[in-house]
């Protein structure tokens, strides 16, 4: 595979959807074919699981259902979307990857780190991010951010404060966990700053 998949994780609210699309435009300009897609979903399979997910009526998913649940989801996008894609030689972006999983099941569910990593692997098939841009910010900011956009409040982000503050540490942890991969930003900075940060690694990794 000669394409390369760049992945953004962090808490809701952090701008990954605004910083996406203008990496994907910058990499579009430089001349490359890029893919952008998200997690859980990008598959007519995922969306069903996604929507499983994050309804709010289903809170009594048990943690290690959830995980399977986007296990599942990861799978077939890995098989129909990204791996066809990198074949291809296409840069891929993904809103969400197997970080979050490690975040959100294995340590805030308490499920466990490695076990969570082995896990996406087996599900990707091998796949992993070329790089991965952090995105951080406080849970507290993050959702007050998106409920100020009118954007609707799912089943993860409806979670208790406690829970929440652990997705908060849990993304630091993996950050130093996996400081060759992770680009840590500090998401109250600016579009234009973050977006630049953003750019400067694209172009490291694409040359």
């Amino acid at each position: 595979m000669n394409g390369k998949l760049i992945t953004f994780e962090g808490p809701d609210g952090s701008g990954k959807t605004t910083q996406i699309k203008l990496a994907a435009g910058y990499i579009k300009s430089r001349g490359y074919d890029v893919l952008t897609t998200v997690e859980p979903g990008g598959t007519a399979i995922g969306k069903k699981i996604r929507s499983v997910l994050l309804d709010k009526k289903n809170l009594d998913i048990t943690p290690k259902a959830e995980t399977f649940l986007f296990l599942a989801s990861r799978a077939q996008l890995s098989e129909e979307v990204i791996r066809p894609a990198l074949k291809a030689n296409k840069i891929v972006i993904c809103d969400r990857f197997f970080d979050s999983t490690m975040v959100y099941q294995g340590i805030a569910r308490g499920l466990g780190i490695e076990k969570m990593l082995d896990y996406s692997l087996w599900a990707t098939g091998g796949i992993e991010p070329d790089i991965t841009f952090l995105l951080h910010i406080g849970p507290g900011k993050g959702l007050s951010r998106k409920r100020s956009s009118g954007s609707v409040i799912d089943r993860l982000e409806s979670q208790e404060d406690d829970f929440m503050q652990k997705v908060s540490q849990g993304y630091l942890d993996i950050a130093k966990k996996f400081k060759q991969r992770i680009v840590f930003i500090d998401a109250c900075k600016t579009i234009k700053e973050v977006s630049g940060i953003v750019r400067d690694k694209i172009d490291g990794i694409i040359g």
